[in-house]
This record gives structure tokens, sequence and C-alpha cells, in this order.
């Protein structure tokens, strides 16, 4: 048997597993674990190179028709955003890494079964400064800026000195504040856009209405419209976890982020070491921050430019301290005394979390290791051959996982027992003490998953369902770096539907529902199509939600990189 197996059989077991032998499993080092996944997942050999899906474009500034085949429903009235990395090197200067490329907006805009494309440069400050010099002038997330090569000797040497600025290329995602669309990243700056232009109109500053130095690219929004959001605050004494909340109502011309405010703060393990976050979880009652040994070494990143070293250098996994779950409750802002724990695990987006019969069901996609940003170097992307196989075969892959937290510990609750009484449920849940609950996880997926490389990227019908129980998700497999395949999974059965063809790279499915929809899954998946291997193929891929079937694809003649996050915006 596997090491893999029996940490698997381990915690699914409801009997004689006390919370110390499910410690002591957690604990076995990431190396271990790694090592176990190649016997889980099927090995991958003779990956293509994908260079053309993170190399540069040009913009598309006006839109452009496409050319549709099959058939568009004529229900859908609006547009795809969607936002990514657009452009990796001024001059004879490249980026390190895929999250550094300049932030390209595109828009595909669909009315009576028809599509236009459009696409355009945000034009943040980091962009028409590196444009205006054809050089590098802005440190990015991987990659430093080196000094200004017109200034002397004495001058270069004191710009090394000079305070770290973070980057307004706001290349992550597409948000939605009080009506506006801004396209944001994980620093203290986003920008409002036109959503029908895609024009550049507003940066703006998180830091002007509320103390974070940076704040999530995956807010989380109640029924009415309030707006959730994280973000990290650097004081004298060392980080702090601040939860904002935003109001949806509008006062009159002010900003959209006028009267944000932080409703609650969370001290971080070590202070000078907090942990690096992507996403968060929220449920009807809760917010529910993850504390991953993902660690950002304060100092190293401080002092980085002195040594020449980029962000990304400055944070690194740490397998031998736990993951931390941290419950605040929405309306009094104040932090749950207890406290759930797991092994040391890694996240980047969460599917879905909500409350049922006295639990929190978090459910997320989660690896066994944290090294994965380290993963999208843009020399690592590039491979092929041999070295690309041997890199993507050593990758902790990413699997779909529910947590069952019990919100109702007291002094008389039993230590040493599993508090997890759903019957259709593996997962356990055990109290070490009155204020800290140890948790294993059960797998949101069949066994059939490994070969198609685990699941990220995912969606469900998030306007009806988030927060709520839900039946259906929606995600990327990745046998490669990038997703080459889109998957359904039903939560009920535990089996998958999948789309996937040769040499076709999909990006994060998008659902949009039907009118007057009863079913969860009645409506329509929407996903952009990359392929590395003919030149200016990339099409808007329309799927049947329910069946998985595709319905139609508009064929866009421009080339277009591989892009992280988006969003749909209902023109009707």
């Amino acid at each position: 048997m596997t090491t893999l197996s029996m940490l698997k059989n381990a915690f699914r077991s409801r009997k004689g597993c006390s919370v110390a032998s499910l410690y002591r499993m957690s604990c076995i080092k990431s190396q271990t674990i790694a090592a176990a996944q190649k016997t889980y997942f099927t090995k991958v050999q003779g990956l293509p190179n994908i260079t053309p899906l993170v190399s540069s474009v040009k913009e598309t500034p006006e839109p452009i028709p496409t050319t549709v085949t099959g058939t568009i429903p004529t229900w859908i009235h609006g547009s795809l955003l969607r936002n990514g990395p657009g452009k990796f090197e001024f001059g004879n200067q490249s980026y390190n890494h895929w999250f550094d490329g300049m932030a390209l907006m595109h828009r595909f805009q669909i009315e009576d079964g028809q599509v236009t494309y459009r696409s355009r440069f945000l034009q943040s400050d980091s962009y028409k400064k590196c444009s205006e010099r054809n050089r590098i002038m802005v440190s990015e997330f991987g990659t430093v800026a080196l000094p200004d090569p017109c200034k002397n000797i004495f001058q270069r040497f004191l710009s090394r000195f000079e305070v770290l600025k973070p980057t307004d290329n706001a290349s992550v995602n597409f948000v939605k504040y009080k009506g506006d669309y801004y396209v944001s990243t994980e620093t203290n700056y986003m920008h409002r856009v036109d959503p029908e232009t895609l024009e550049s109109k507003q940066k703006v500053d998180w830091s002007n209405f509320v103390a974070v130095n940076g704040a999530t690219a995956h807010p989380h929004f109640d029924p009415d419209g309030t707006a959730y959001n994280m973000g990290n605050s650097y004081r004298n004494k060392g980080a702090m976890y601040n939860i904002i909340r935003v109001s949806p109502e509008r006062d009159g011309p002010k900003d959209t982020l006028e009267g944000a405010k932080i409703l609650c703060s969370i001290a971080p393990r070590d202070k000078s070491k907090p942990s690096y976050y992507h996403s968060f979880g929220m449920s009807e009652n809760y917010v529910v921050f993850i504390e991953q040994p993902i660690i950002m070494d304060l100092f190293k990143i401080i002092t980085g430019r002195l040594w020449g070293n980029s962000i990304n250098r400055g944070i690194y996994w740490d397998p031998n301290q736990e993951t931390i779950f941290h419950l605040i409750d929405k309306q009094t802002g104040k932090e749950m005394p207890v406290k759930y724990y797991t092994k040391a695990l890694s996240t980047f987006h969460q599917i879905n979390a909500f409350e049922q019969d006295g639990f929190l069901m978090l459910d997320m996609c989660c690896s066994d290791d944290g090294e994965a940003i380290n993963n999208f170097l843009i020399q690592n992307m590039r491979q092929s051959g041999e070295a690309l196989d041997e890199m993507y075969n050593t990758m902790s892959r990413p699997l779909p996982r529910r947590f069952v937290l019990p919100l109702h510990i007291s002094s008389e609750t039993p230590l040493e027992q599993n508090l997890n009484t759903r019957l259709d449920s593996t997962a356990t849940a055990v109290c070490r003490t009155k204020t800290q609950v140890f948790c294993t996880f059960e797998d949101l997926h069949g066994e059939d998953l490994k070969d198609y490389g685990g699941l990220e990227f995912p969606h469900i019908n998030y306007a009806k369902y988030n927060t709520k129980p839900y039946r259906y998700y929606y995600g990327c497999g990745f046998r490669h770096i990038v997703g080459d395949s889109l998957i359904k999974m039903d939560l009920e059965t535990k089996k998958l539907k999948i789309w996937r063809q040769p040499d076709l790279y999909p990006s994060e499915p998008v659902f949009i529902p039907s009118p007057n929809a009863e079913d969860e899954d009645d409506g329509v998946i929407l996903s952009v199509i990359i392929t590395p291997v003919k030149d200016k193929s990339t099409f808007l891929l329309v799927l049947d939600a329910k069946t998985f079937e595709e319905l139609g694809r508009a064929e866009v003649p421009v080339n277009i990189p591989y892009g992280f996050h988006g969003v749909f915006n209902s023109s009707v």
C-alpha cells in the first residue's frame, strides 16, 4: 500500500483513530507526500510546449467580429470580461514570472447569437512607465527593476535602498463594487474601467479608505450586494490580517470604496512572517480565513531590492506548520474563539462554504505542498521535452476537498472524539482542547479525477448557490502547467463530465444561468480556448452546463495569451 493510500484510509476511518495518530500522520514531510502523489496521479510524458500561451500579443482596442459555428443561445445578452498577463517584455528586458506580465483586458460581447471581441492593455502607471522608457521600470512579483543605466554609479547604488513600491499592474481579475467594474491584483491598487470600451478610468488606492496595504482579487458578495474582502496591514508591531466590508449603497458621486470598513483584524501566528493568501471562504454568517503555511518573510521582502531579489524570493513553504481556519462572525465582526487546524496544505481558490445542521462545510481546491507559486516562472512554462515532463510530474496537484467544521464547541464537548456526525461524510473533526479542533478532509471527487491532473479555477452557480448547499461545481483539469480540460463534478454521485480536445487549453469556466432556470445546472458554461499549435485560433466556447456538450464556438482571428480570471456582465 502506498503512503498516500494509508493516509487516505486513516483520514476516512471513523473509528479507532485518535487525534494524536491523525496528527502524526498529517505531519509527514511534503517531499514524502509528493512522492506518494506520483503513484496516485497518472504520470504524464510528452507534454507539448505551450510557449505561445505565455507570449506577448498586441491589443485589439476596437471590436472585431468572430466566426460562429454551432449555435450560441440567443438568450445570452452581455459580455464575458477576462483579465490576465499579455506583455512579458519591454525592449531587451523580460519578466521572470507569469504573474508579472502587463494586464491585458478582454471583452467578448454576446448578442443575438453573435460575438464580437476587443482587448486593451490596462493603462497602469507600471505599463506607461515601462512603455515610455522601453525597459522594465517597476518591480513586479518575480522581477526586480534594475537601476536606471542613465544614472551615475552612486545614484544606482542608492536606488537599491529605496523602499519597494507596490505595482498597480492589476492583471488578476475583474471585480465589481457598487456597480462599478475594476481590475485588481493583490496590492493596494485597483483600476476602475469602462466595461464596454475597456478604457482605464481611475486608479484607486485601498489604503485611502481602509488601513490595509493590499486586498485580494477575489471578493465575496452577500445577496444584497455587500462585498467582503481581505487585506494585510503592516504596522510597527508587525502584520495583521484584515476582513474588509464594503456596503452596496452608493452615496452620490463619491468614490466607490467610500464607507469601506475593517470588520475584523486577525493576528498572524508570527507577525514578521504572515501567511500568503490568494482568496478566502464565506458562508452565510461567517468569513473563513485560511492561514496556510506559505510564508511571507517580511524582512526578506523589504530588503530584497538591496540584494536584487524579487518579492517571490521572500515567500516560502513551511511543511512543518499546520493550516489554521479562522471564523469571523459577519454580524459582530468578532473572531470565534475556536480555531480549526489541519495538516499543512495550500489553497488558491475556494469552491463554496455553507452551514448545515450545526456544521460549516468548507469546500476548496487544495495541494499538499505550497511550491506552486515558484513553478510559474516564465522559463519553466516555456520548457519542452523531458524537462517540462519532470517539472510537471514533481508538482503537487490541486484536489477538491471538504472540511466539516463543528460550530457549537463548548465546555461539554468531549475531547479525542470525532464530532462529525454526518453519515454521508468521511471528514473528521476532533477537539484537542476546548478552543482547538483538528480536522481531516473528505474528497469531493472520484478516483477518475487523477486522470485529469486534479482541478483548479473552480466555479459554481454563484448567484443562487453561494453560501448554500449545492450539487455541482465546474473547473479546469490540469494535465499540464495550465488547464487542458473542462470538468463538471456532481457532488452526489462524485461522477464527472469532461470537455477535452487535443492541443486546446481552456480558461476557467464561467456559469451563466438560463432565464427562469429551475435546476442548479440549467445554463451554459463560457470558456476561452487557446491553442499553441495554430496561429490566431482562439475561440469562445459555449457548453450546455447540464449535458456538458458543445453548443457553439466563436472563433477570434487574433492571438490571446492564457489568462487568469473574469466575470460575466449581463446587459439584461
